[in-house]
């Protein structure tokens, strides 16, 4: 299995269950930026308790390895839980919905995307991407997620609300990394 069809996978089954959801990290900085590696698809998604054991039907074993306990702990405490296809090595990592203002926002203005023909699904804005991003950096300092943003900017920039990100870098407090950003798209 490929990324892509993992990826189709899991929407598909979240659409078929009516479960709110988009894709977020790498895989939505590759769809409005540039292309890299990656082995993890990364989708927030609204799952509500009565929808867990339809969902794990889903992802029967031993295609695929999910754990219910860390599925009910992720819904219950609004955490995240993986799905894994151990043929290919590939992960899927399930950031339950927190409700949040920002969380509503992301979910409000979520994009449906084209992923292959006649495939689609919905994906977070490019703006919520690079918001997104620059807290994972500030979590975790790692360079790709700022190599992200460059590239979501240098590529996608007719499509990004910039006022919008610099209500949400005050908000978010972000604004030191986003003036980093901002500093290397001008070097």
């Amino acid at each position: 299995m490929e990324l892509t069809e993992l990826m189709l996978k899991v929407t598909s089954d979240l659409d078929e269950l009516s479960i709110p959801y988009f894709i977020t990290g790498s895989c939505a900085s590759m769809a409005y930026g540039e292309p890299r590696l990656t082995n993890d698809i990364d989708i927030v998604a609204d799952i509500q308790r009565e929808n867990i054991a339809f969902f794990l039907e889903h992802f029967p074993m031993p295609e695929f390895y999910i754990s219910e306990d860390a599925v009910r702990e992720a819904v219950a405490m609004h955490g995240q839980f993986n799905i894994i296809h151990p043929t290919s090595g590939l992960k899927v990592d399930i950031i339950v919905r927190k409700e949040s203002e920002f969380g509503d926002s992301e979910f409000e203005r979520r994009r449906t995307l084209q992923l292959s023909e006649g495939k689609r699904a919905d994906f977070a804005s490019p703006e919520d991407v690079i918001l997104m991003k620059m807290e994972y950096y500030r979590m975790g300092g790692s360079e790709k997620h700022l190599r992200d943003i460059t590239g979501m900017l240098k590529i996608s920039e007719d499509l990004i609300d910039r006022e919008y990100i610099s209500l949400w870098v005050e908000r978010l407090q972000l604004g030191d990394i986003w003036e980093a950003v901002l500093k290397k798209m001008s070097l």
